[in-house]
């Protein structure tokens, strides 16, 4: 896992999207190592949340592996669960390129990826092949020219093919990088959306597969709350929050004008910390543990972990973090998580 000390400047001084390609190639070829296995976490880490058993808190955030291509090497690093995707129905190319930045001074990543998808069929038949005892999560979203009128459509398509292939389901109805979809968070579109999923749930027979929905962080403080009771309503599972912010506020003040100059798109990584803690103590004290909360967004460090647990969240999830930090953050994230652990 110290091989991405040596790699990372390499990395680092390619575009984006290819360092993501060139990282993923040689991360195949790591998955292929003989020998390669999940590493034996401390009992402490253990929870139940779900009604899954997770041999950690720590999970993989939706947007890294989109296509569930190195679930191997997700599970050999100790992530304790990993959710792929977001993916849509039918195959698209997403927005045009350049659309990722990283700003390494920052923790900072700034993307417009526009839900780049290989298709509901291609991901599904990679997870017919997953390794066994990994927790994964799929995140489906919707195809950019469908409106929005049809959505319903589009997640319940996604879902008949990836839903019996996976652990848990998450509805991405918060990425600011489709057009319209976040109105998909009003309570009036919300609900049918919900309705219709749950329905189609109990039809296949997964009533007892988690159903999530992903919340964006942008929401004020009453928008919020009309969520939080529309999900208990409905019957779902649980929420993530959050997904990446349009706030650029949250930049430090000499970044932001090379930041908004890279154009629309949604930030992540250490910025959006704050910003994401509030949200998430906002819909759980609106939640109050009527359902499971996934905290996701800004964190990169065993504080920032335990310090989401601590407010509520029954996960965490990291990604931002990983790009700049590498493997090796995953083991230590979970050393810092044991003597907390322990205490509880």
């Amino acid at each position: 896992m110290d091989l991405y000390r040596l790699v990372r400047p390499l990395l680092f001084r390619m575009a984006p999207e290819a360092a993501h390609d060139l990282a993923f190639a040689l991360g195949a070829r790591a998955a292929e190592w003989p020998g390669l296995k999940a590493p034996d976490l401390p009992g402490a880490l253990a929870r139940h949340v779900l009604g899954l058993d997770f041999p950690s808190p720590l999970g993989l955030a939706a947007g890294l592996d989109k296509g569930a291509t190195l679930l191997p090497l997700w599970q050999a690093m100790g992530f304790g669960h990993v959710e792929i995707g977001t993916v849509t129905p039918r195959p698209q190319p997403g927005n045009p390129k350049p659309r990722l930045f990283r700003f390494p001074e920052a923790g900072l990543i700034l993307n417009r990826m526009g839900f780049n998808s290989e298709g509901a069929e291609v991901v599904a038949a990679r997870l017919r092949q997953r390794p066994p005892g990994l927790i994964v999560g799929g995140n489906l979203g919707k195809n950019k020219e469908t409106p929005e009128a049809g959505a319903l459509g589009d997640y319940q398509e996604a879902y008949r093919l990836i839903a019996p292939l996976v652990d848990y389901v998450a509805l991405n109805v918060s990425s600011p990088n489709t057009p319209g979809l976040r109105n998909l968070q009003a309570p009036e579109a919300l609900k049918p959306l919900l309705r219709g999923m749950l329905a189609l749930r109990k039809d296949m027979g997964l009533e007892r597969q988690p159903l999530l929905l992903k919340v964006a962080p942008d929401l004020a403080p009453e928008d919020l709350e009309a969520i939080v009771e529309v999900a208990v309503a409905s019957g779902i599972s649980g929420l993530i929050a959050t997904n990446t912010t349009l706030d650029r506020g949250v930049v430090p003040e000499p970044l932001r004008a090379r930041v908004e100059a890279m154009g629309a798109g949604g930030l992540s990584g250490l910025p959006l910390k704050t910003k994401a803690r509030e949200v998430r103590r906002h819909l759980l004290a609106a939640l109050r543990g009527r359902l499971p909360l996934v905290a996701c967004g800004g964190l990169g460090t065993a504080e920032d972990v335990q310090g989401a647990l601590a407010d509520g969240a029954g996960l965490a999830q990291i990604y931002s973090a990983l790009i700049f930090e590498g493997p090796a953050l995953v083991g230590r994230i979970h050393r810092g998580l044991v003597p907390a652990c322990v205490r509880t």
